[in-house]
């Protein structure tokens, strides 16, 4: 048997941008009202149509508007597109709205919906091996594709998400520990595979509570993984984090960048949210 793949096979879906901004409100509040009405009502058509989407319920391209609660910012923006130039699209556009004038970015994060394959890597891997297929080869290449294609079909939803209605975000990322005691990436895949599902067993606990989506963001941006978790009852995101701490995966190997909390905010509202007032 040839030595077998240590990296995971992983499914890529949609490209994820997260928008972080603060508002200046000393500058909004001395423009005249009617040139706030027509800023707000300019904004809250573009943020609709992003809201909504196309039609094509199979890559929904969504965007989602939350209050940012605390001072890390004022607005938090989450673009799901089916590429990365369609996020840059998303960028442009918003900067050409008068609103734009307002907002002073206070962080960014680029990733990608990323499902990993631990267990199915594994069967993958050995199935091809039983063949006498040598890693690397055209023919070991071609068995990969064909089996993360069809894996692939079936996962669509998950890969090309609708932004969940849910009222509450929690977004963080993260990265797996590669210091000098502890390296996650000279794990055997073996151990790894058994953690990662020990670890997803404490998140499907919550699944009646809490969706989850997870992005990839290797070479993207500054952590390796984006992480947001939205849920009608804030309070579920810091007992479903503090379980998890408890586990090895998170206990041994992670460390964790900085956590942003919002509320939803529709389009419709963003007009009563640009005079102090949330809205329902």
């Amino acid at each position: 048997m040839p030595e077998l793949p240590a990296v995971p096979l992983t499914l890529e879906g949609s490209a994820v941008l997260h928008q972080m901004f603060q508002f200046d409100w000393t500058k909004w509040k001395q423009l005249p009202a009617h040139e706030q009405k027509e800023i707000a009502h300019e904004a809250s058509e573009l943020f609709a149509h992003w809201e909504h989407g196309p039609a094509d319920k199979e890559h929904p391209n969504q965007s989602a508007l939350f209050s940012e609660i605390g001072h890390k910012a004022d607005l938090l923006l989450i673009h799901f597109r089916n590429t990365f130039e369609d996020l840059n699209r998303v960028e442009l556009e918003l900067a050409q709205l008068r609103l734009f004038a307002y907002l002073k970015p206070t962080h960014s994060y680029v990733s990608v919906v990323e499902l990993g394959l631990y267990e199915s890597s594994a069967k993958t891997y050995a199935a091809l091996a039983e063949k006498g297929l040598e890693p690397g080869t055209p023919e070991w290449n071609a068995g990969i594709h064909e089996a993360t294609a069809r894996i692939g079909n079936s996962l669509a939803s998950r890969l090309y998400p609708s932004i969940p209605p849910a009222k509450y975000l929690c977004f963080y990322p993260m990265d797996r520990k590669r210091g000098e005691e502890v390296n996650w990436y000279t794990e055997p895949m073996a151990d790894r595979q058994k953690m990662m599902h020990e670890h997803g067993m404490i998140g499907r606990r919550y699944a009646d509570s809490v969706r989850q989506i997870i992005t990839g963001s290797i070479g993207f941006d500054d952590w390796e993984w984006g992480v947001d978790l939205f849920a009608e009852d804030p309070l579920v995101f810091k007992k479903l984090i503090y379980e998890m701490r408890f586990d090895k995966v998170s206990a041994v190997y992670a460390s964790f960048g900085q956590f942003f909390l919002g509320v939803r905010l529709s389009a419709a509202h963003l007009s009563s949210w640009l005079h102090g007032k949330l809205g329902e």
